[in-house]
């Protein structure tokens, strides 16, 4: 189906003057047309669109779009703006040409297909000058029916993939994957402005567009494993599990359409990270069976730590530099580092991991009331669980107001984002946190006295159990459970489970090294090449490493990883080992308390699950 067909309105002079303006004007052409059954309806799916990410493009540019049941027809109502107005435009310039999009909840590839192709005419500046510049409603209609005609009605999304195919080996490759909420607009803009920079820049490139009708010009394993870098350019969920071990750069799909020279760039010369898996997120995506309060819960907590954890690397090493310069903390410099690293990055750890949690609930509207409830916990002493109940109060206050303002009108909907929901967020969240800081600020000390005054035989036993969590599930929500525990006695001030728990978790990774290095017979040629980044994932303290060991033989490698971790974390507890510094494995060794006692903690750890593989797994002959 050509776009033409769908072309239902155009509107050449439009009267609105700001954004809302807008979309009640095109929605209202449609719902005259009869295109769609319910105006509110239908505008409600476009608001809510428009709150994930404004689709003012830029260039002069805005596509409101959006998947509705009150929409009849998959149609497009076009509008143009001689004067200009604020769409909140992407590179906030005024926005001068309006494609509304409207898609019925059950449309065919076909329709899809033919509105994805919009996207890559308004990329053409030479056809955008032809709609600004047009006279009459015939003048547009005709403009799209010349550009299909001299196109055809092929589809040539393929053939442009395939240009790479014999191209020399020489050039760089890259592979990306693009997708937004409703895989109508951003999703093929994205693809294609990718496509046109790569070309301009030499390098091969295969794009996967995610979009409402599926996805499209999937890549394969060849395709991924030739790459030289990745580009996940989307605003909605992408399974990552493909590229793990390759440079992987993520970014909104709005980046892919301003920004791709710079995507392209980075995956392409080495300055992306590899990206090293995160199973939790994998099986967050594929198992639809865990509950959804589960699952949630975890994003919202994992959002928070992700966000907090640059403040808690950076202030925690700064921390224990100073600790290692000066332990009284008289000279110079180790005052300034911890000035910097505890007065003030550690300062913002609750606060920011209470406002995250908020967003990841709320979106930004959690925001501001997230940060003062953490703000309000770190000054009353309520400390990290303090800001984790501030976090969770503040995201789902802000859920239940937008729920109780709903129904206001139209008119006041500008109002909701800049006053109602910070005004009453924040006060929600203040109320109850003044009434809660007391009794958890007590908690807080009770727990910091117990774990100062426990007997070595009970140190010893959290050590085991907080060094066997980092090896559970590497990396997912027992491991995330166990890192989460040794951050909040950091921040307290008890530095020894960290210890524990970053022994236990590096022992995985490196005891599957050394089991490939010792026992190779136990191990085909891929793993034994994978077991030698081992030593420096391990050593780094990134306990993912181990994944690739663990999915080929889950219960042998986790029983002895296991088993091994809680040795290492007993052990560090018993030598008295102690480190602020959150992260960096052994390349932070001189920050840790006894360091020697520590290596000897990891290492045993290490080699026990190292023998243990040797002695559980069966030989390979590949």
């Amino acid at each position: 189906m050509a776009i033409s067909d769908l072309l239902s309105k155009v509107l050449l002079k439009l009267e609105a003057e700001n954004k809302n303006d807008v979309i009640d004007e095109l929605s209202s052409a449609l719902h005259q047309a009869g295109k769609i059954s319910d105006l509110n309806t239908f505008k409600e799916a476009i608001l809510k669109r428009e709150m994930e990410s404004t689709t003012g493009i830029g260039e002069g540019i805005a596509i409101p779009h959006a998947k509705s049941s009150a929409v009849n027809e998959p149609c497009i109502v076009f509008g143009r703006s001689d004067a200009g107005l604020d769409y909140e435009a992407l590179d906030g310039q005024p926005s001068h040409l309006f494609f509304m999009i409207a898609v019925p909840e059950g449309a065919n590839n076909e329709h899809l297909n033919a509105l994805s192709k919009l996207s890559s005419y308004l990329m053409e500046p030479g056809f955008k000058e032809t709609l600004l510049k047009a006279g009459k409603e015939e003048d547009v209609f005709n403009a799209f029916k010349e550009k299909e005609q001299s196109e055809g009605d092929a589809d040539t999304e393929e053939e442009e993939n395939k240009v790479s195919v014999d191209e020399t080996l020489s050039r760089k490759k890259v592979v990306a994957v693009t997708g937004c909420p409703t895989g109508i607009a951003h999703t093929f803009m994205a693809a294609d402005n990718l496509k046109a920079k790569a070309k301009e820049l030499g390098y091969d490139i295969k794009v996967q567009t995610n979009g409402s009708g599926g996805v499209k010009n999937e890549l394969t394993k060849q395709d991924i494993a030739e790459a030289d870098g990745v580009i996940v350019a989307a605003s909605t969920k992408v399974d990552l599990a493909p590229f793990v071990g390759k440079p992987l750069v993520q970014a909104p799909v709005t980046d892919g359409i301003r920004e791709p020279e710079r995507l392209l760039k980075k995956a392409a010369e080495g300055d992306a990270s590899i990206y090293q898996g995160d199973s939790s997120s994998s099986r967050e995506a594929n198992d639809s069976e865990r509950s959804e309060g589960r699952s949630g819960f975890y994003k919202h907590l994992m959002n928070g730590v992700s966000n907090m954890l640059p403040l808690v690397v950076g202030g925690g090493i700064l921390i224990a530099l100073s600790f290692l310069i000066d332990i009284d903390g008289n000279n110079p410099i180790a005052k300034l580092f911890m000035t910097i690293g505890g007065d003030n990055a550690f300062f913002l750890l609750v606060p920011v991991l209470s406002g995250f949690i908020a967003m990841s609930i709320a979106d930004r509207p959690g925001l501001a009331p997230g940060l003062v409830g953490g703000l309000m916990a770190a000054n009353g002493g309520a400390g990290f669980l303090g800001g984790l109940i501030a976090g969770f109060l503040a995201g789902y206050a802000v859920v239940l107001l937008k729920k109780m303002f709903h129904n206001l009108p139209q008119s006041l909907e500008g109002l909701k984002p800049v006053l109602l929901y910070p005004l009453f967020g924040i006060l929600i969240t203040g109320v109850v946190m003044n009434l809660i800081i007391g009794p958890l600020g007590g908690f807080n000390e009770w727990l910091k006295d117990a774990l100062s005054s426990l007997g070595t035989g009970n140190a010893v036993l959290l050590g085991i159990i907080i060094g066997g969590m980092m090896a559970i599930d590497m990396g997912g929500p027992i491991n995330k459970a166990a890192y989460t525990f040794g951050i909040a006695l950091v921040e307290a001030g008890t530095y020894g489970p960290m210890a524990a728990i970053m022994a236990g978790g590096m022992v995985p990774p490196l005891g599957m090294a050394i089991a490939t290095t010792i026992f190779k017979s136990r191990f085909n040629k891929q793993e034994r090449e994978a077991g030698k980044t081992a030593y420096i994932l391990g050593a780094s303290f990134i306990t993912e490493a181990a994944i690739p060991f663990a999915a080929a033989d889950p219960v042998r490698v986790i029983s002895a990883s296991v088993v091994g971790s809680a040795l290492a974390g007993g052990l560090a507890m018993l030598f008295g080992n102690a480190t602020p510094a959150p992260h960096g494995g052994l390349f932070v060794i001189l920050t840790v308390e006894n360091a020697i006692l520590y290596i000897i903690a990891i290492l045993a750890g290490a080699l026990l699950t190292a023998f243990l593989t040797g002695i559980l797994k069966k030989s390979k002959t590949v």
